[in-house]
């Protein structure tokens, strides 16, 4: 069994609310030295067998598909392990 990591995040051009809203709450909790946050999205997709090129493509293929909004987010997909 193997388990591939789905990073998702908003493209650099698209403002991100929530990342500024947390950029902005660091300072009044003690943090300092923050210049930016951006949130995004981890989805752990655990496969039957393992991670080779064709199981690969098909988690691309669900990333492109389902998970990630690709007009405004990209995604990496990595093994994990």
């Amino acid at each position: 069994m193997a388990r591939v990591i789905v990073d998702v995040m908003l493209k650099p051009e698209i403002l991100d609310p929530q990342g500024q809203a947390i950029a902005r709450a660091l300072p009044r909790l003690g943090f300092s030295g923050v210049a930016g946050v951006r949130q995004g999205k981890r989805f752990e997709v655990e496969l039957d067998g393992p991670a080779d090129e064709a199981a690969l493509a098909e988690v691309r293929k669900m990333a492109e598909t389902l998970l990630a909004n690709t007009v405004i987010e990209d995604y990496a997909v990595r093994v994990e392990g």
